[in-house]
């Protein structure tokens, strides 16, 4: 998968920007960079949020002591 990633150079770059510039207008491109820029903020903030949250919950490992014993 990351070797597709290597593979992308200038002219494949310059190929996505028109495609998106055609689909969505230059007046849209600047406000869709924004909301994909905060969407990725918020979604690192809520992975750093949900570790320590899950580490919080997790529960202490218990000792066990012996039950008493009843008399018959």
């Amino acid at each position: 998968m990351l070797a597709i990633f290597q593979q992308i150079g200038l002219p494949e770059i310059i190929l996505i920007l028109a495609v998106l510039l055609l689909l969505f207008g230059a007046r849209k491109l600047p406000e869709l960079a924004r909301s994909l820029g905060r969407s990725t903020k918020e979604f690192k903030q809520g992975m750093r949020d949900g570790s320590t949250e899950a580490e919080e919950a997790s529960p202490e490992p218990e000792t066990t002591q012996p039950a008493p014993e009843q008399p018959d």
